[in-house]
């Protein structure tokens, strides 16, 4: 079935009209995408995408933690195991396994962006099932093997204007350095994830910090490991970065005096590390982060509240990142407060806040970033990147923070097609949501076609300094 051109609009008639009005004001503006896991690497070899499963199904963990919580085995769709043990390694196979469960996608975000990406990248605009399974697949693996399918050609065809990924601290960005060589205009920048350096409970924590200290010459102390976050983030810098990441699974943030900060540097760089200590050094750093971002001008982003790899049996398999990642609740007005004492008062800093927790949007998010000139808040992330969920945040938020507290909207995907469909899904949402303000009169139309514009393409392009 071809895409309906009014869905995820009203369908009471006045505000149908005025959304589609907005919407054609904004579906065709560029696509900043500040937040993204892409491989730099496709656009660095822009070598073409192998098949139909390694583009849909392999890296999207919206469609395999589905598949997996019907009874579908990960090795079924070429997930790799830790311990090298044989996984399914045909593309049809596995193309086949996801379009005989296509119809638990029913409702779901994923089937609206999977179904964008047919119609819009391929031309195909039916319903995969078992039945066209293998056709769509020869389609789709046809036009693969042509020019205007290869990774740049699909960036200046999504309209794409700049792309962010997420990269270790450590990471030499030989990619990045080879795209920016090879003279493309394409705008792919890096995005500074310290996470591995930073979070003493991850396996490998002395090792990477044993590196990233490498990298810079610095000595073992606190104050040398801080200079070498310092060196890494101008190396990133100088490559485009606009911005750094962090994933903690709480908002907690300290200040600690000098002499604390050496000690808790001391205990944690030892095995065994108590989780108190873990947990004080994470915040520790969010506010060292901070203070750096005042300092070099790199916008700080914050996203905590995943209760990560919940499932230790598939975590202990596959590894991180493999679907099985829960919300939980997360205090930002408490946790937060150390790092806000001391900055959130700078107009130098810009923190994007993040959540998994939606209780948390009116009750505290809000509330903060309407207040403190350096707070943010960041779109509705993951689990929420949904019509319903970017609806709720407009309702929940708006009224406390406006519009012009808020940065855009994030697509956070590792599925390149998707990109597009994502940004269409948030513009859709977004004008639906200005048309009932409209209707209801509590905004002018024209003022709401500049909130629409903003909301589309300007807050991103400001936050993220683009």
């Amino acid at each position: 079935m071809p895409l309906h051109p009014d869905r995820l609009f009203s369908p009471e008639p006045t505000r149908r009209s005025i959304a589609r009005r907005l919407y054609e004001g904004v579906r065709g503006l560029p696509i900043l995408s500040p937040h993204g896991h892409t491989d730099p690497q496709w656009y660095a070899g822009d070598m073409p995408f192998p098949d139909p499963a390694t583009l849909f199904v392999k890296p999207d963990h919206y469609i395999f933690r589905m598949l997996y919580s019907q009874g579908v085995r990960l090795e079924a769709l070429g997930v790799a195991r830790l311990d090298g043990a044989p996984v399914e390694t045909d593309g049809r196979r596995i193309w086949r396994l996801f379009a005989e469960n296509y119809h638990l996608f029913r409702g779901t975000p994923s089937r609206l962006w999977f179904e964008h990406s047919l119609e819009m990248v391929f031309g195909i605009d039916e319903r995969l099932g078992a039945g066209n399974a293998d056709r769509l697949y020869d389609l789709i693996s046809e036009r693969l093997g042509e020019p205007d399918m290869r990774p740049r050609a699909l960036y200046e065809r999504f309209n794409i204007e700049a792309i962010s990924t997420t990269d270790a601290a450590t990471d030499q960005l030989a990619a990045h350095d080879e795209i920016r060589a090879s003279g493309w205009q394409g705008r792919v920048l890096p995005t500074y994830r310290p996470d591995a350096a930073v979070d003493p409970e991850r396996k490998g924590f002395r090792a990477e910090v044993d590196k990233l200290l490498g990298l810079a010459g610095a000595p073992t102390t606190f104050a040398g490991y801080l200079d070498a976050h310092r060196q890494r983030r101008a190396y990133f810098k100088a490559r485009g970065a606009t911005a750094t990441d962090h994933g903690h699974a709480s908002a907690r943030t300290a200040n600690l005096a000098p002499a604390e900060a050496e000690a808790l540097f001391r205990r944690v760089l030892e095995p065994d590390v108590a989780a108190a200590d873990a947990e004080l050094f994470r915040a520790q750093m969010l506010t060292e982060m901070a203070r750096m971002s005042v300092e070099d001008g790199l916008v700080m982003q914050i996203h905590p509240g995943s209760f990560r790899n919940h499932n230790p049996e598939v975590f202990a398999a596959f590894g991180p990142d493999m679907g099985a990642d829960i919300p939980a609740r997360t205090d930002y007005v408490h946790d937060l407060k150390p790092l806000l004492d001391a900055f959130g008062n700078d107009p130098r800093l810009t923190l994007i806040l993040f959540t998994l927790d939606e209780t948390s949007y009116g009750r505290e998010l809000a509330p903060l970033a309407g207040h403190y000139p350096a707070l943010r808040l960041g779109p509705p992330w993951w689990f929420f990147d949904s019509p319903e969920g970017m609806r709720r945040f407009r309702e929940l938020t708006t009224e406390t923070a406006g519009f012009y507290n808020t940065v855009g909207f994030n697509d956070d995907t590792r599925a390149f097609c998707s990109i597009p469909a994502r940004h269409d899904m948030a513009r859709r949402v977004d004008c639906a949501y200005l048309a009932e303000l409209v209707a209801d009169h509590r905004l002018d139309e024209d003022e709401a076609h500049e909130v629409a514009h903003d909301l589309a393409y300007g807050l991103a392009k400001r936050a993220y300094r683009l």
